[in-house]
């Protein structure tokens, strides 16, 4: 199998977008306590918090969803939980990528019921298309095709997250 990566998103664009987004949420925020969804999301984290022009704080979670290993049984179970208490915090929720929604969904009603003073749900990229489960976003930097992408913490079998940009994956027989 040989693959290829093309450009989607240039490195520029998304940095350009990330520093934007961050502007509105420090506009919004005297202070925001990150939850970053591991692993995918920290370059989108890293970029997002050095933009901030407030008072950042962060965690991380990690889940998972089980299934044949191509397809989500919709199941989703906590890896690693956070290490503190969001109890009474600004909490915005940190994803690389939304695309079914069983994921997000699932982990805004478990934050939700821990007592953060808000709780908001951003995303690097949004692919509507692959939508299964209805989730509302706060903020996106870009909504994308419904293509398989690689880059800036997003990956394939572990390869193509140190990309500085997001691009297109292909898989073609020798």
């Amino acid at each position: 199998m040989v693959e290829s990566v093309s450009v989607l998103i240039s490195r520029e664009d998304v940095e350009k977008r990330i520093a934007e987004m961050a502007a509105e949420l420090s506009s919004r925020y005297d202070s925001v306590h990150f939850v970053c969804i591991l692993k995918g999301s920290v370059f989108f984290l890293a970029e997002l918090a050095k933009d901030m022009t407030v008072p950042v704080t962060m965690d991380f979670i990690s889940v998972s969803s089980y299934g044949n290993g191509t397809e989500s049984s919709g199941i989703v179970k906590f890896n690693k939980d956070l290490d503190d208490s969001i109890e009474g915090k600004n909490v915005v929720v940190v994803e690389d990528i939304l695309d079914s929604g069983r994921t997000l969904s699932y982990v805004k009603s478990v934050l939700e019921g821990r007592n953060p003073a808000s709780l908001s749900v951003i995303t690097l990229l949004d692919k509507p298309e692959r939508r299964v489960v209805p989730v509302e976003l706060d903020m996106t930097g870009f909504v994308i095709p419904d293509e398989f992408v690689v880059g800036y913490g997003l990956d394939y079998a572990q390869k193509y997250r140190n990309l500085p940009y997001i691009g297109v994956l292909s898989l073609k027989e020798e």
